[in-house]
């Protein structure tokens, strides 16, 4: 993922925020931002959002985001695939029903157990403790004056303008 990414006007926020848009075939990232990690796709957090990754990838229009960042191998990981080959699925497919009918059947032979602690570890995942992943996520906490944001699905929803419940943090 890519954080401080661009600014946009509301009704791109709220396009963005909904998740139920239709997803257009080609996607600039230097206009608007990705769908939430939050957004179910095919019942996959992060996989909505991967999908307009490669888009913009496809498109050379990815602007300050990173195709293929460690969230997006996790997710297609799951799938089956990888970056290289999604971003040909992305291409050939397109539309964002066909997309979606093509990882359900990569999904065929998991449980719906199986589709649930994905979903729960993967929206769960902080930095390690001491790494630079912890010292960025810090860093980004006083950016925005969130200590409460531990997550880095928080932390993209929060940079990205998206509402993040506080909680006292632990």
């Amino acid at each position: 993922g890519s954080l401080g990414g661009p600014a946009h006007g509301p009704s791109g926020l709220e396009t963005a925020r909904s998740g139920s848009r239709k997803a257009p075939t080609d996607m600039d990232l230097s206009k608007t931002y990705p769908r939430s990690p939050n957004t179910r796709f095919a019942g996959v957090f992060m996989l909505a959002r991967t999908t307009d990754k490669a888009r913009a990838h496809n498109a050379g229009a990815l602007g300050p985001y990173d195709y293929g960042c460690g969230m997006d191998r996790h997710v297609l990981g799951f799938l089956g695939t990888d970056p290289d080959s999604f971003a040909k699925v992305v291409a050939d497919l397109r539309d964002d029903a066909k997309i979606e009918a093509w990882a359900r059947e990569r999904l065929a032979d998991k449980s719906n157990q199986d589709l649930e602690t994905f979903n729960a570890e993967f929206a769960a995942d902080t930095p390690e403790p001491g790494g630079a992943g912890e010292r960025f996520l810090r860093g980004e906490q006083q950016r925005l004056g969130r200590d409460d944001i531990t997550t880095w699905f928080e932390l993209l929803d929060a940079d990205e303008g998206r509402p993040v419940s506080r909680r006292v943090p632990a």
